[in-house]
């Protein structure tokens, strides 16, 4: 049985699958830090967003330089208030390209939502699917 840290990052996990921010946002505090790699910075999706209101700039942006994404978690380790996710990523390019990297997020929680969101994967390939 999945503790309520990990359900509400499943949660979250799901609504990103569905399309459905409010549902991504769910596990999310409203001040959460949303970090991903400095190496997606050309494509503005690089850095440290802040809030639900970044974060969902942050996914408005990903349909202007990204043809699709999937994600597949599949591993939930919690210590104390961190739980990381390892997993993969199908994403595929504005031109068809597509690509399967692995990921490792960081979620540190708080009272049930999640104050930091870290995205950690390999931004050469990212970025190399991207510009071709």
């Amino acid at each position: 049985m999945a503790s309520p840290n990990i359900e509400a990052i499943q949660r979250s996990y799901a609504g990103f699958r569905a399309g459905d921010p409010d549902g991504l946002l769910s596990a999310m505090h409203p001040d959460v830090e949303w970090v991903h790699p400095d190496g997606l910075e050309k494509y503005g999706l690089g850095g440290t967003k802040l809030g639900h209101d970044g974060v969902r700039a942050f996914l408005a942006r990903v349909p202007a330089v990204l043809g699709g994404m999937r994600l597949e978690p599949r591993e939930f380790i919690e210590q104390g208030d961190r739980v990381v996710v390892f997993g993969t990523r199908q994403v595929t390019s504005l031109s068809g390209r597509t690509a399967t990297l692995d990921f490792v997020h960081s979620w540190t929680m708080r009272d049930g939502k999640a104050t930091r969101v870290e995205d950690i994967f390999d931004t050469v390939v990212f970025n190399e699917l991207l510009d071709s």
